[in-house]
Parts: structure tokens; C-alpha cells; sequence
């Protein structure tokens, strides 16, 4: 139950997000896709309650557990900047705005955007070490967590090869070809949108 009820929570975020979007760019109804994006958080405490439920029901720890605690962290810290990064494009496909700026490709530039990035899987995965620790104390000695600290394991992985990835960018630059132009500070770090919830 817990997977199908994962696989429903991303598409219920892309369905709401597509909503919100069409709401605010073709119908022009701002305060109603503001409605839409504020749900995204309900569809991550739909599925921690339900993941506790279970476990309180007697459930026996398993992947799923382990795998809906990660799901959580990603969205909470990623959730943000998706919907920002697509609001950009709806804002210029369906708005008539600009083109949103493009992350920078080159130099300590493309080092800085890379670092964010990595900060942002550090927060999601805390997320998820947490959840997981307390879904460990919640089961105690009665039950076998040890697929839940196998996925705190995994969690940690990630961040780990996430904060390689980003430390390959600071320690071997990607120099811009000849006639580029030079990359400055992350573009569009500034611009929020306003329909942003601060979750997935």
C-alpha cells in the first residue's frame, strides 16, 4: 500500500503543480492556484501519516517504509525549487514574461549553483535520517529495523556522491570555450515566485 500510495503522491504533485500553473497563467485566477500549490504539502503529510499508521498497526518494517522517508526528504528540499524552476517557464511560455535564466554552466560560477544543489540534498537527507531514526525508536526492540537503517545508509550515500559531484565542479572547472560568455553569479536567485510553497 505504502508504494502505491508513493506513486500517488508524485503524480499528485505533478497534477496539482500543472493545475496551479494553468490557473495562474491561462485562466488568470491567481488566488486559485495559489490554493493548488499550497495542497503540495498535504500530499507529504498524507503519506507520513499513513507510514505511521501502518507501522502502529503492526507492520513489519520493510523497504517501503525506508523508501517513503526518502521520498519525503527529497520533496521537502527539492519540492521549492522545482516548482520556482517551472514557474520561470510557464511564467514565459503561457505568461509572456522572459525566458528564465539558465543555471551557469562554466567556472566557480557553475562551482557555486552545484554547492546549493548539494546543501539542498544535505537538507532532504536529514529529513530522512530523522523520519527514519524515529520510525526505528517507534518500532523499539519488538520489531527488526534493520531495512530502516539500511535506508538511512542509502541516505547518507546519496548525499555523499551528491557532495562529490559538486566537489568535482570546485576542484576541476569547467572552463567556457573560446568567444563564451563568462558565467556570473547563479541567474534568477533572486526571483521567487510567489506561488511557491516551500515544498516539493
Amino acid at each position: 500500500m505504502i508504494v502505491w500510495l508513493i506513486a500517488a503522491c508524485e503524480i499528485g504533485f505533478w497534477v496539482l503543480l500543472a493545475l496551479g500553473l494553468a490557473a495562474r497563467y491561462l485562466l488568470k485566477w491567481r488566488r486559485t492556484s495559489v490554493v493548488l500549490l499550497l495542497c503540495e504539502p498535504v500530499l507529504e503529510l498524507v503519506l507520513f501519516v499513513v507510514t505511521a499508521i501502518d507501522l502502529r498497526n503492526g507492520a513489519e518494517p520493510g523497504w517501503e517504509h525506508g523508501l517513503a522517508a526518502l521520498y519525503i526528504g527529497y520533496t521537502v528540499a527539492f519540492g521549492h525549487y522545482t516548482i520556482r524552476w517551472l514557474d520561470g517557464h510557464a511564467a514565459h511560455r503561457l505568461g509572456g514574461g522572459p525566458p528564465p535564466p539558465r543555471p551557469p554552466r562554466y567556472g566557480r560560477a557553475r562551482a557555486r549553483h552545484e554547492a546549493k544543489l548539494w546543501l539542498r540534498a544535505v537538507f532532504g537527507g536529514a529529513v530522512a535520517l530523522t523520519l527514519l531514526q524515529c520510525a526505528v525508536w517507534y518500532v523499539g526492540d519488538s520489531g527488526d529495523g534493520s531495512s530502516l537503517r539500511s535506508f538511512q545508509w542509502a541516505a547518507l550515500r546519496a548525499v555523499g556522491i551528491y557532495g562529490l559531484i559538486a566537489l568535482s565542479y570546485t576542484v576541476w572547472p569547467r572552463k567556457a570555450p573560446a568567444g563564451a560568455e563568462a558565467d556570473g553569479d547563479e541567474p534568477g536567485r533572486d526571483r521567487t515566485a510567489s506561488t511557491s510553497t516551500g515544498s516539493r
